[in-house]
């Protein structure tokens, strides 16, 4: 009667434990890729014109059903339009831009992270040069 005891907790806590693990990746598994933090950043004011932006999210993504635009204060695009994923880091998406005279800009993105999950967002960034 101890075997079988023993056989029964064995298996329960295994049981547990696979479970556990089961709803951890699940909860990874579903999450969505959000902006993590971007070069200019949001919101930032710089005094010379980037030559590309860079957007780092919280999930790998497909690049084929990504965007990222930047537009000046009149909404006109002003980006380069040869948005790429870094090779080394799933998470980047890099645009060029040409250089930019003062103004504000949005960076606007549509992003589909690896699990098929689609989010969106913008900010802005200033050049002023002194």
């Amino acid at each position: 009667m101890k075997t079988i005891t023993r056989i029964i907790q064995i298996v329960s806590v295994r049981c547990v434990l696979a479970a556990v693990l089961f709803l951890a990746v699940q909860s990874r598994a579903l999450a969505h890729a959000f902006l993590d933090h971007a070069d200019p950043k949001v919101g930032s004011t710089m005094t010379n014109s980037p030559a590309e932006i860079k957007l780092w999210f919280t999930q790998n993504l497909e690049p084929v059903f990504s965007t990222v635009t930047v537009q000046d204060d009149k909404g006109k695009e002003v980006d380069k339009k040869d948005l790429r994923q870094d090779d080394k880091d799933k998470t980047l998406l890099i645009v060029t831009v040409p250089p930019l005279p003062d103004g504000t800009y949005t960076v606007t993105w549509h992003v589909v992270s690896v699990d098929t999950h689609r989010t969106q967002g913008h900010f802005k960034f200033t050049i002023k040069r002194k």
